[in-house]
């Protein structure tokens, strides 16, 4: 019988789906291997140990792997590429696949029909696919000049609106229940300490910051994590905008994946309302989608 690997490699965790030719036998997950973001030998250790976990769970080994694919951010520039191949011929005896993370998720989201999905996790985009098949994207600029409404983008604009806040309040600011949560999330003492660590070379990891903003209940993380929907809308109206001319189509379906959708309800709320508001046509899957399911499903494809 053939099996199949899917492999998720993203910025913060690694997930591995093992299946047959029709069902999902086991899955695991390891840390990241966005190799873009955290370099050849961690990308190597997490995708080792995701492939391993996953296959020992599903009560096989990785040399009976007929097909694999994987998707990642960056993971599909064919040097990347080349890299992820090399890690993984050196457990899997089979041809490997290597894709971009969003056309996993399209993938996921509507097997081969229509659609748009926004990822959110450490980083951000917006992606879609007509009834033509063309397909378009916005965002996903990167860390230093986009990724809008993602985990990274999150973290950086919670350390902002504090540091703005302390421009004119700082006692207030400092005393605040966002500042307690950032500080504990970096490890520092005071708005001084936070600006340093922001302003730090090599830059710091803001997307640490989202879970210590996600737990904060006052009205400065409430501002951010709302911005961070309507962030999210607008890039998934300009793939609607794009790909389906009005008064041409019906609904757009439109797909939510990644971290930041799964954890964070204002943020779900947030950039439903808004992409309602700027394209009626939305419709906006109520379920966090999982991208692994698409990297299967490819897989499978490509036997």
């Amino acid at each position: 019988m053939p099996y199949y690997l899917g492999i998720d490699g993203g910025g913060t965790k690694t997930t591995c789906a093992v299946g047959d030719e029709s069902k999902l036998l086991a899955t695991a997950s390891s840390g990241p291997s966005n190799i873009v973001r955290v370099g050849e030998a961690t990308t190597r250790d997490s995708l080792h140990q995701a492939v391993r976990q996953a296959c020992a769970a599903a009560g096989i080994t990785p040399s009976q792997v007929s097909h694999t694919c994987v998707g990642g951010s960056g993971a599909a520039r064919p040097e990347l590429a080349a890299i992820v191949r090399e890690f993984l011929a050196e457990i899997l005896p089979t041809h490997v696949d290597v894709v971009g993370d969003m056309q996993i998720a399209l993938e996921a989201a509507f097997d081969l029909g229509p659609g748009v999905i926004v990822i959110a996790g450490t980083g951000s985009i917006a992606y879609g696919r007509d009834r033509e098949g063309r397909t378009a994207r916005a965002g996903g600029w990167g860390f230093a000049i986009g990724d809008e409404g993602s985990a990274h983008w999150i973290g950086r604009a919670a350390v902002i609106a504090l540091l703005r806040a302390s421009d004119q309040n700082e006692e207030a600011a400092a005393a605040s229940p966002l500042a307690a949560a950032l500080f504990r999330g970096w490890g520092v003492r005071t708005l001084s300490d936070l600006a340093r660590a922001a302003n730090s070379v090599p830059p710091p990891d803001f997307s640490a910051l989202f879970p210590a903003v996600l737990a904060t209940k006052d009205e400065l993380a409430a501002h951010v994590l709302r911005n961070a929907g309507r962030e999210l809308a607008q890039i998934a109206e300009v793939v609607i905008r794009r790909l389906f001319v009005k008064d041409e189509t019906g609904p757009v379906p439109v797909g939510m994946i990644g971290g930041v959708f799964r954890h964070a309800e204002l943020v779900r709320q947030v950039f439903y309302n808004e992409l309602r508001r700027l394209d009626l046509r939305a419709e906006v899957i109520p379920l966090v989608i999982e991208p692994v399911e698409g990297a299967l499903r490819m897989a499978r494809r490509g036997k």
